[in-house]
């Protein structure tokens, strides 16, 4: 990636509205090379989809919470199963594989403390060989960012 290739997927991050024209005009480039390096870019993998942003709490989810799951069985069955179950759970927004005390760690939103509960007893826990399952709710956002740092200067 070269550093227009950069500067394409920064403005892209910040703006995936814009049109072809605006994304030349902001990189530099007139735009037929500039949708030829942005094609080029979702090929390659970089550029993954395009997608809205919106308001967790006006979709009527206002809680987030982290859980961090231990396992107590790590067969690669119980594994699959475990996370053939989180993948297929749309409260779960993301899951992450961890090192340290806990297997995974996942972001899940709720529409009350009362979904969220309901979410545990008859989904979570009823996975076989989970251990432990610690819970930290989120009473506040400093900052959520989307956008990935792509350094300009590293660009090649």
């Amino acid at each position: 990636m070269d550093r227009i290739d950069a500067k394409i997927v920064r403005a892209l991050q910040e703006d995936g509205r814009l049109t072809n024209q605006d994304l030349a005009e902001k990189v530099g480039l007139s735009p037929s090379p500039c949708l030829r390096r942005v094609r080029n870019l979702e090929a390659d993998g970089v550029i993954q989809g395009y997608s809205a942003l919106v308001d967790q709490k006006a979709c009527g989810y206002p809680i987030t919470c982290f859980m961090r799951i231990r396992l107590s069985v790590h067969s690669e069955e119980a594994v699959q199963r475990f996370e053939a179950k989180i993948m297929e759970t749309e409260a779960v927004l993301d899951c992450y594989l961890m090192t340290g005390g806990a297997d995974y760690q996942l972001r899940i939103v709720a529409e009350s403390l009362d979904a969220y509960e309901q979410l545990v007893r008859h989904t979570i826990q009823r996975l076989p060989g989970i251990a432990s399952i610690e819970t930290s709710f989120a009473y506040g956002v400093v900052k959520k960012s989307r956008v990935l740092p792509v350094k300009l200067e590293a660009a090649l």
